[in-house]
């Protein structure tokens, strides 16, 4: 799985904050330094065995960090997605919400989720992203959260383009990199409840389409 643009997107922020706090003569240190790569090699067992996205996402961290090479980042790139997705496929049938607020894995696995979403709609898959922006929003249990993703959803509903979603709706100015929420784009240039009823129809439409897992949670 290559590394798209709009997944490198997500991580700048956090590098730069990452290299900011970390001198470069330090990072190249990091390389040699027995005890960060023990860590690193305990992170690579413990997210395989224990199949945790979290520990996943650790271990990216730790490789960016060190600047590893493009397939071995890609590599934690599939183990994140495929072990995220098989974790929904769960969760949706045991009908259990995410946590984003407090549970560390849940949130990893939402993230995971949001950012292939976000790697499909930069891709023109609305199909898809679509659909994995309604099923954030029906799994999320955050408020705040569960009416980004629908607005995400209602955008590509619309038929506006990626580029078009990043540069003409969403506010990069408020997001706040101290945020564990801060992958998640939250922040738009008009309040949530307005836009949500700008969408109305594709809130809507979006709804409907959800009511096959309301159903089904209800049976």
């Amino acid at each position: 799985m290559k590394v798209c643009i709009a997944l490198q997107c997500c991580y700048l922020l956090k590098r730069k904050t990452m290299e900011q706090k970390i001198p470069e003569i330090h990072v190249e240190e990091l390389k040699k330094d027995p005890e960060f790569l023990a860590n690193i090699e305990r992170l690579e067992k413990e997210c395989k065995e224990e199949e945790s996205v979290h520990k996943g996402y650790q271990l990216l961290d730790a490789k960016l960090v060190i600047e590893a090479p493009e397939d071995e980042i890609n590599e934690i790139f599939t183990f994140i997605v495929n072990t995220a997705f098989e974790k929904l496929a769960t969760y949706l049938t045991e009908h259990k919400s995410f946590n984003v607020v407090t549970n560390e894995e849940e949130r990893a696995i939402a993230r995971a989720i949001y950012e292939h979403a976000i790697q499909r709609y930069s891709e023109n898959d609305k199909k898809g992203a679509k659909e994995m922006f309604l099923v954030l929003h029906h799994t999320i249990d955050y408020d705040e959260l569960k009416d980004a993703m629908m607005i995400h959803a209602a955008a590509v509903m619309s038929g506006m383009a990626f580029d078009d979603f990043i540069e003409n709706l969403v506010d990069v100015k408020d997001i706040d990199p101290h945020d564990p929420l801060a992958f998640f784009i939250q922040t738009f240039v008009q309040p949530t409840d307005i836009l949500l009823q700008m969408y109305q129809k594709y809130v809507k439409q979006g709804k409907e389409e959800l009511k096959v897992l309301e159903e089904d949670k209800n049976a």
